[in-house]
């Protein structure tokens, strides 16, 4: 029958994907290559589309058990492959500011965009313009295990696999039923997880088809950033407690003379400022996530040489970021001077501060001009962004035996995905300015819409619930992504042996059409950058898509075969020709562009027990929607710290050189002129000299604005990728034991990216310092008050166009090794899954000026492809399972070596750390700011430096009776402390409550439990 002919192909999947590379985690001995191929699962094969039982694939490939998957009881399948060594951590469920309502995942540190998930080997529909899919929507209690291979992949599965792929492989002819179900919750008290899935399957037609169904419900609670690490936000560059944000309450208003005044807690006066708001309490470091899931599958074998399959995805999830409340940030408004809540010592003041006469010019102005007002509005309550998501995802299609060796498979699916987005608690700043325009406390100027008079001149409560109702607003946005894909592929063997060998040659040939279309529909309030309070900038529509054919082709050749220093050698090749043509509604041509990626293996055994293996990859990675379709905006980025910030321009009297940066670099060319030409008002900074004003301010909280979009002349990326390695299996010396080390080493160039802001103030204020060069014109500064925060339709800042500048590469060493012996009745198992990333390297453009910046070991707002998370030089994860009977004991120590800031890098100048000031975090002890009073105070800290981190998982397993299996866990066994950084050490995505919570478990200790019956 079909299925035993398919079954005796696809068991190359136990030497492909499997074989000699140790499964990365497993409570007790894992099958053997024969033992899983006799199972009875049909197995799919990772990183080939050939099937032979015989062959080797010279791909290293990382296995994660289902037992791995049971010991860990993860809420998704991000969870589950986050800490993994190698592994960068992406979009998740601890990425609360910056989460886009999906989980995502980053192999290698190279971004989200360039990797693949698949399921059973097939591509599944992303939930983003990046391409990504959600991994919220992978069936977790039905999947057997997860194959992970990292390295260019992209002639097996086309473009986006430069860094990887990650293959989902569920259980085939499952028959019975199966419930799970499992709670977790922090020894605190909060985070509160549950999941319970039910599984159900069987035979029909005398064994000829099989039906699954399985249906899932997770909840997770949110855990507030309320830890005493975390409860105030401590500022990275100067130790102070609760001072993180100047949009604080009581307002605060900044001027063009650079002073920068608050209102006192009586509202009776202006002074300097004396008290930042404290956001962290209102942030999340658990999203909460609801999830529904079903999963369906069936195949039928309508005659011996044809099968038909089928099977469908549908998820609903739900997810919630929730930060700090809206506010006005810097917003530009005026008020008339005998406004109700505005008394006569602040009317002055306001006047005085912008050089307008006291007297009649003031009294009688009916738009008293307020230039930067920040008021933290707390009587709206937080930032809630609620994601909303409906996946499906369809395939089906037919096996058609052609032979013992060869069949013919040929496939179709669609999927779809619908999120729907509503960002609520924001200020609208349109009503806040007719709001301030009323002469009375009870009506005003404008009565449209239900105006009530807004008092701003107030202490935190001064805005009345009516007030709220009437200036306070929501956006939504909704996005569709769809794919279309048809599949054929043609795979066996040739027939033909070498004389010198003993297995048969190999092969797949096929062809392959995806089309791809996203749509992003946003509300006016959503477009418009200067309506909502703390929104980040303007989110504009757009629509496009693309397709691609393409045809392929995979050869496996034995060479040579039992003979002596060759009980194998074997040689894998691999070409796929790609044909894009661009969906641009814009244009009247549709552009297009080719792509050709090939690949060459070769694995060899010169002794039993020894493998060598080696693999080049021409990978190609073609741009993804948001990258080309993107509109332009202005939005946020992060920087401590800017060059012309501060009082120091004062003393730079025209003339005079640039002693902090670069010291006559540029003949007559000043800090001041530098600062000025990219927008500064010249009046911030006083060319005489004067020492009264305090200059340009330094970006808002770390966040500055930057300006960027998508390009539709952009072209793939190419990238090689290189790995060599060695397995050990010396069965005879030591039972049971397995050892694998690979070396990997991958390129991208023509990247796909955008300047870090370091990068770009490195090209103006090191490489062209001048008050001309289009590298210092380029940034756009605010009329204001000259920095580089303000409203986004207002402040352009730093350009971040997207280009094909960019080089990207990464190289390190992977190691394995797994061993289980009994002893009597007592087994033991230990695995050993580690890696040294040696390197990883961003260059924004080819020109000489551009740093080759190494982010291995460092963290900063520049380190990072996508999130800034941090990638260790050195982590491990090593897992000890004693096993007595029907109960075992299983502990996994987790690594990660120690880093530190990139501005202590030996050429921190070059990536953009131009003083000294700049290149160290705080180190001291911290202080309180105003009313805060953290449990960190008076602690002595240096943000600069991240200690290496030891996490011990305990968990137990005891199967109570065949049908039953109950797990109990602790993760973060000796509640250890995440590092305290403060909030500006990194990005906003990465760094939140003073740590990075997606390295360093933020949480504490907790602990799980887990029931599975089955029947």
């Amino acid at each position: 029958m079909v299925t035993k002919s398919i079954r005796r192909t696809l068991l190359a999947t136990t030497i492909i994907a499997g074989t000699f590379a140790a499964p990365v985690y497993a409570q007790t001995a894992p099958q053997t290559a024969e033992e899983t191929a006799t199972s009875g699962d049909d197995i799919i094969v990772t990183g080939s589309l050939i099937k032979n039982p015989n062959l080797t694939s010279s791909s290293p490939v990382n296995v994660i058990s289902e037992n791995e998957i049971t010991l860990r009881s993860p809420n998704n399948a991000e969870e589950l492959l986050r800490s993994l060594p190698g592994v960068s951590p992406g979009i998740g469920t601890q990425v609360n500011n910056g989460s886009n309502g999906t989980n995502q995942l980053d192999l290698r540190g190279l971004g989200l965009q360039r990797n693949i998930v698949l399921l059973n080997g097939n591509r599944i529909v992303p939930s983003t313009a990046n391409g990504a899919v959600d991994l919220n929507i992978i069936p977790i209690a039905l999947v057997s295990r997860v194959d992970v291979l990292t390295g260019g992949a992209s002639t097996t599965y086309g473009a986006d696999a430069v860094s990887g792929v990650v293959n989902f492989i569920t259980k085939r002819d499952f028959a019975g039923v199966d419930f799970r179900s499992s709670y977790k919750i922090t020894e605190q008290g909060d985070g509160a997880a549950f999941r319970a899935d039910l599984t159900v399957g069987g035979n029909f037609a005398d064994d000829r088809g099989n039906a699954v169904l399985s249906i899932g419900y997770t909840d997770v609670k949110p855990v507030y950033q309320i830890r005493p690490f975390a409860l105030f936000g401590i500022n990275s560059t100067n130790g102070r407690a609760s001072g993180a944000s100047p949009t604080s309450v009581p307002a605060a208003f900044g001027f063009s003379d650079g002073s920068f005044l608050q209102l006192d807690e009586t509202s009776s006066r202006l002074i300097p400022q004396y008290q930042g708001f404290n956001f962290n309490p209102f942030n999340i470091f658990q999203t909460p996530l609801k999830r529904k899931s079903i999963y369906a599958a069936a195949r039928y074998e309508v005659s011996d040489n044809i099968e038909v399959y089928a099977r469908g995805i549908f998820a609903q999830n739900r997810i919630q970021s929730i930060i700090a409340p809206s506010g006005l940030f810097g917003a530009t408004l005026t008020v008339p001077a005998n406004n109700p809540f505005l008394n006569s010592t602040i009317r002055d003041q306001i006047c005085t501060a912008q050089g307008i006469a006291l007297g009649a010019a003031c009294n009688t102005n009916a738009a008293l001009p307020l230039p930067g007002v920040y008021r933290r509005l707390v009587e709206l309550g937080p930032r809630i962004g609620d994601y909303r998501s409906n996946v499906y995802d369809l395939n089906a299609g037919v096996k058609i035996g052609l032979s013992e060796t060869m069949s013919f498979d040929l496939s179709g699916s669609y999927g779809s995905s619908e999120l729907s987005q509503k960002n609520s608690g924001y200020v609208l700043n349109s009503r806040v300015q007719q709001a301030l325009n009323s002469t009375n406390a009870t009506t005003c100027t404008v009565t449209t819409g239900g105006c009530v008079p807004l008092n701003i001149f107030g202490a935190s409560g001064s805005i009345t619930p009516a007030m709220v109702a009437f200036i306070n607003g929501a956006s939504n946005i909704k996005i569709t992504t769809d794919l279309t894909q048809v599949r054929g592929v043609l795979s066996g063997d040739l027939g033909m042996t070498l004389p010198s060998a003993s297995e048969p040659v190999g092969f797949a040939v096929g062809a392959e059409y995806r089309k791809y279309g996203y749509d992003r529909d946003p509300d006016a309030r959503a477009q418009d950058p200067s309506e909502l309070g703390g929104s980040g900038g303007a989110i504009l529509p757009f629509t496009g898509g693309y397709d691609v054919k393409e045809v392929y082709g995979e050869l496996i050749a034995p060479l040579v075969a039992d003979k002596p220093f060759f009980n194998e050698l074997t040689l894998e090749l691999g070409a796929r020709y790609s044909s894009y043509k661009i969906n641009d509604a814009k244009s009247a041509t549709k552009p297009s562009f080719d792509a050709f990626t090939y690949k060459a293996g070769l694995t060899w055994e010169p002794a039993a027990g020894f493998r060598l293996r080696g693999n080049y990859q021409r990978a190609v990675r073609a741009p993804n929607i948001g990258e080309l379709f993107a509109p332009v905006t202005t939005n946020l980025t992060n920087l401590n710290t800017d060059p012309c910030a501060g009082s120091a321009q004062a003393t730079l009297a025209s003339g005079a050189a640039n002693p902090s940066f670069n010291a006559g670099l540029v003949a007559g060319q000043t800090l001041r002129a530098v600062c000025v030409a990219q927008g500064a008002p010249a009046s911030i900074i006083d060319a005489a000299g004067a020492t009264t004003r305090t200059g340009i301010p330094n970006p808002a909280a770390g966040q500055a604005n930057a300006t960027g979009g998508g390009n539709i002349n952009l072209r793939p990326e190419k990238a090689d990728t290189f790995t060599v390695g060695a397995v050990f299996t010396p069965r005879n010396l030591i039972p049971n034991f397995t050892l694998s080390v690979d070396y990997y080493n991958i390129i991208v160039n023509n990247a796909i990216t955008a300047a870090t802001p370091g990068d770009i103030l490195s090209e103006c204020f090191t490489a062209n310092f001048s008050a001309t060069s289009a590298q210092c014109l380029g940034i756009r500064r605010n009329p204001t008050n000259g920095g580089l925060s303000g409203q986004t339709g207002i402040v352009k800042g730093l350009p971040q166009p997207t280009t094909n500048r960019g080089r990207l590469s990464t190289d390190g060493i992977d190691l394995k090794m797994n061993w289980n012996h009994d002893f009597g009745d007592v087994g033991l198992t230990l695995d050993f899954n580690g890696n040294w990333t040696r390197s990883l390297r961003f260059k924004a453009s080819p020109s000489a000026s551009s740093v080759n910046r190494d982010c291995v070991g460092y963290y900063s707002a520049n380190c990072g492809v996508t999130l800034g998370q941090i990638q260790p030089e050195y982590s491990f994860q090593q897992r000890t399972t004693v096993a007595v009977g029907p109960a075992s004991l299983s502990l996994l120590w987790r690594y990660l070596s120690a880093v530190k800031y990139e501005g202590q890098a030996p050429n921190a100048v070059a990536r953009g750390f131009l003083t000294a000031a700049q290149q160290n975090l705080f180190r001291g002890t911290i202080t309180n700011q105003g009313a805060a009073r953290s449990a960190l105070v008076g602690r002595t800290v240096d943000f600069n430096r991240i200690r290496a981190y030891h996490y011990f998982d305990l968990s137990a397993q005891f199967d109570i009776m065949k049908t039953m299996t109950l797990t109990l866990g602790a993760t973060n066994l000796f509640n250890v402390a995440p590092p305290v950084l403060g909030a500006q050490a990194g990005s906003t995505g990465a760094n939140s409550g003073n740590t990075f919570p997606s390295t360093y478990d933020p949480l504490g200790r907790a602990f799980n439990a887990a029931l599975r019956l089955k029947f």
